[in-house]
C-alpha cells in the first residue's frame, strides 16, 4: 500500500486505506458506478442550498441517474448542523425508502448525512450516539464527497451534531458510520468564496497540528499529520493569493482528507475545546475560532519537552523554516498566527466580539469538552482562562 507521502506526489490516485479514497480533477462524474458497485438502488443526496445553486447537485445527481439510480435530494444541511437538521433529513430518507447516502458538501454536509444514517438505521436520537461505537445494527453505505479543503469529515467515523437545545455538540462515532468511499475533486473546491477558502483552511492545518501531537498519537497518525501539514503549509498561502490556482487546491483537499485520517487515529486537542464554546455562545466561525486559539494551544503544549520535539518534527517534515535558536513551538506558533494575517481573519477574541466577563463561563465549558483529555498536556479551567485571556487581546 501506497504511504501518505507517495500519494501526495500523484496528481490522481485510487487508493484503499481504511476507506477508497478516489482523488482528481473531474472524479464527481464517477460517483454513480461507484454507489452501483455498492449496490445502490435509492440514493438520499445530502447538500446545502450554496453546493445546489453553483451546480455540483446537478452534476452529481445526473452521474447518478446515469447509473440508474434513483435520487432524493435534501439539500437544507446548515453550518453547525443541528438535531432538527437531521431529524429534516431522516424523515425525507425514511419517506423515500432511500438505501445508499450521498454526502456533497463542507463538513456540515457529511455531518448531516452521517446523523441521518445513524437514526435512520438504529433509531433513537442522536444524543444516544454522542461517544464511540453506540450504534448496535449494520449502517446504509455512504459516499463523502467533500466540497471545502477543511473538516476531513470524509474520512472520518464520527459525525459532529449539536444539540437544538442546548447548542451542545455531540461528537457521534462509529466505524460502521465511515464513509465506503471519499471522492476528492479539486474542481468543486473552486466555487468556496475566499471567506469559507480561509475559514476551511486553518481548520485543516489546526487538525494536522493537534492531531499531532494527542494523547492518543501513534506512528501512523503521526505520519498523516507530518505529510498533511506539508501539503497545508505549502498550499493555504497560494490558494490565498490564487484561488484559481487548481493544483494547489488539489494539495489542499488532499491535505485535509489526510490531516481527517489523522484525527481518526489520534483525535484533537485543546484548541478544539477551546473553539466550540465561541462558536456556541458568540457565532464565531470554528475555522477562525480554533485558528485563533491554536498559537496560545501550541505554546502551552511546548512547554513539555517531549511536545515541543514532535513541533520540531513537524516542522522538519513539511520543510518549514527550521527555528533557528527559537523553540519549536514558538516558531510554529509563529507560522500559524501568520496563517491567520495571511488569511485575514481576527487575530483577538475582542475582534470576534467575544466579551471579557464571559471568559470564565467559556473556561469551564472548554474544560468539559470531550477534546480536551486527548490534548497532551493536562488542561484545566483555570489554564482555558489564562489562554483565552491572552487571546483577548486589547
Amino acid at each position: 500500500m501506497s504511504t501518505p507521502a507517495e500519494l501526495a506526489k500523484q496528481s490522481s490516485f485510487d487508493a484503499q486505506l481504511h476507506m477508497r479514497l478516489v482523488f482528481g480533477n473531474g472524479k464527481l462524474s464517477l460517483v454513480g458506478g461507484l454507489a452501483a458497485e455498492h449496490g445502490a438502488s435509492n440514493v438520499l443526496l445530502v447538500t446545502d442550498p450554496g453546493i445546489r445553486a453553483v451546480g455540483h447537485v446537478d452534476r452529481a445527481q445526473a452521474s447518478l441517474e446515469a447509473a440508474g439510480l434513483a435520487v432524493a435530494v435534501y439539500d437544507q444541511a446548515k453550518e453547525n448542523p443541528t438535531t432538527e437538521c437531521v431529524a429534516e433529513c431522516v424523515e425525507l430518507a425514511r419517506s423515500e425508502g432511500i438505501d445508499f447516502i450521498v454526502g456533497l458538501g463542507g463538513g456540515s454536509s457529511m455531518d448531516t448525512a452521517k446523523g441521518c444514517n445513524f437514526l435512520l438505521t438504529n433509531g433513537g436520537e442522536m444524543k444516544d450516539y454522542w461517544g464511540v461505537g453506540k450504534a448496535s445494527k449494520p449502517m446504509l453505505p455512504l459516499i463523502a464527497i467533500p466540497t471545502t479543503a477543511g473538516t476531513g469529515s470524509e474520512c472520518q467515523s464520527f459525525a459532529l451534531i449539536s444539540d437544538a437545545v442546548t447548542h451542545a455538540k455531540m461528537a457521534c462515532g462509529d466505524p460502521k458510520a465511515m464513509a465506503k468511499v471519499a471522492i476528492l475533486d479539486p474542481e468543486l473546491t473552486l466555487s468556496q468564496p475566499q471567506r469559507v477558502t480561509a475559514c476551511t483552511g486553518i481548520d485543516a492545518v489546526a487538525h494536522a497540528v493537534e492531531s499531532a501531537v494527542t494523547r492518543k498519537r501513534n506512528e501512523t497518525s503521526q505520519q498523516y499529520s507530518r505529510v498533511a501539514f506539508g501539503l497545508l503549509n505549502e498550499s493555504l498561502p497560494r490558494v490565498l493569493q490564487a484561488p484559481d490556482d487548481l493544483e494547489a487546491r488539489g494539495r489542499m483537499l488532499l491535505g485535509a482528507a489526510f490531516a481527517g485520517t489523522a484525527i481518526e487515529h489520534s483525535m484533537l486537542g485543546a484548541a478544539h475545546s477551546a473553539a466550540n464554546p465561541l462558536t456556541a455562545h458568540f457565532d464565531v466561525i470554528h475555522g477562525e475560532a480554533v485558528g485563533l486559539m491554536l498559537p496560545h494551544v501550541v505554546r502551552f503544549n511546548g512547554e513539555d519537552e517531549s511536545i515541543s520535539q514532535i513541533y520540531a518534527e513537524l516542522l522538519e517534515c513539511s520543510g518549514a523554516p527550521s527555528p533557528n535558536g527559537a523553540p519549536a513551538h514558538e516558531t510554529l506558533a509563529v507560522i500559524l498566527e501568520e496563517f491567520m494575517d495571511a488569511a485575514g481573519l481576527s487575530c483577538s477574541l475582542n475582534q470576534c466580539g467575544v466579551t471579557e466577563d464571559k471568559i470564565g463561563n467559556l473556561s469551564e465549558e472548554a474544560a468539559g469538552q470531550w477534546t480536551a483529555s486527548f490534548n497532551p498536556r493536562d488542561i484545566a479551567a483555570s489554564d482555558f482562562d489564562q489562554l483565552y485571556r491572552t487571546a483577548f487581546g486589547s
